[in-house]
């Protein structure tokens, strides 16, 4: 029905679904804002230089030297610019909704990879989610959720899981069947076939879909800073407003420090870089070795006993 220039079903519709389920919509509500808020204090508590000194550290293991210094030169950027408070805020309600739509995207990928039928479903619904305009997701998120953290993570975790999802997909259905038929063979079970085969052969993929959602994430949380959610985007959004440039730039470029470090820490696994990879290939080249050690040792001893008879009879 159309009234006022709009569908009044819609209206009715969330109307209804708010009244029916509200006690639903606030226990979200509440736990996404508690978990923002953990997250949120696990970061603010320490003081800045130590956090940076504990991301320079874990970059140094991730990526190698260059990208320590470089992720300690960008939070101190962050930090001089007066900044940190807000980014933090933004950071948390980032990994917030990323773990979510993890969550959700890669097992719904892999549920669609193994099922034609849920294919089918999955991908018009992902199409959808993916050509509609972020802004759009705010709009049924504040009618739900009402203004502030919670609808920033609700718009934020159904706008970044559709790549997810799709790369979950694709790495799975890209498995050679050749090595799924051969674990077959050797009667293992679906389910160790995905854990030991499909998922570990399909890793990168996924950890492409992952990625994804993280940058996506960052996009839509400083858009989400018009619904409160605050951060970055807040001061975003009130740079805008009041034409401030200088708060523009300062808010914008930590936004970009953000998205760099998240992207190139979640870019390095399984790519082989930084000095736990270097530590890991040590540790495995020390235990082939060792095996290869203990076979030979295995093999002169049972060469020694097969020309021990001989010896005696000559």
């Amino acid at each position: 029905m159309w009234r006022d220039g709009g569908w009044y079903g819609v209206k009715g519709f969330f109307d209804w679904l708010e009244n029916t389920f509200s006690w639903f919509f606030e226990f979200l509500r509440e736990l996404f804002i508690g978990m923002v808020d953990a997250v949120d204090w696990v970061f603010a508590t320490p003081p800045a230089l130590v956090v940076i000194a504990i991301v320079a550290i874990a970059a140094l293991f991730a990526r190698g030297w260059k990208f320590a210094i470089g992720a300690a030169v960008g939070l101190l950027f962050i930090m001089s610019v007066d900044q940190w408070d807000n980014a933090v805020d933004s950071l948390a309600l980032v990994l917030v909704a990323a773990f979510l739509a993890v969550a959700l995207a890669v097992p719904l990928g892999i549920w669609a990879a193994r099922n034609d039928t849920v294919s089918k479903i999955v991908k018009p619904i992902m199409d959808f989610l993916q050509t509609l305009p972020a802004f759009v997701y705010l709009i049924p998120a504040i009618a739900l959720f009402r203004v502030g953290v919670a609808p920033g993570v609700v718009a934020t975790l159904v706008f970044a899981m559709a790549p997810g999802v799709r790369l979950t997909e694709l790495g799975i259905r890209g498995v050679d069947k050749e090595v799924v038929e051969a674990g077959e063979a050797f009667g293992a079970t679906p389910r160790r076939i995905l854990r030991q085969i499909q998922i570990p052969l399909a890793m990168p993929s996924i950890m492409a879909g992952i990625n994804q959602i993280i940058m996506l994430s960052l996009s839509m949380v400083v858009i989400a800073g018009f619904v409160g959610a605050g951060g970055l985007g807040g001061d975003v959004v009130q740079a805008i407003s009041a034409l401030n440039a200088r708060l523009g730039w300062e808010a914008g470029l930590s936004v970009v420090v953000l998205a760099i470090l998240l992207d190139r820490f979640t870019a390095s696994f399984g790519q082989g870089m930084g000095l736990y990879s270097h530590w890991a290939r040590q540790r495995k080249l020390r235990r082939e070795q060792e095996e290869q050690a203990r076979i030979d040792a295995m093999e002169l001893e049972a060469a020694g006993a097969r020309r021990e008879p001989g010896s005696a009879g000559a």
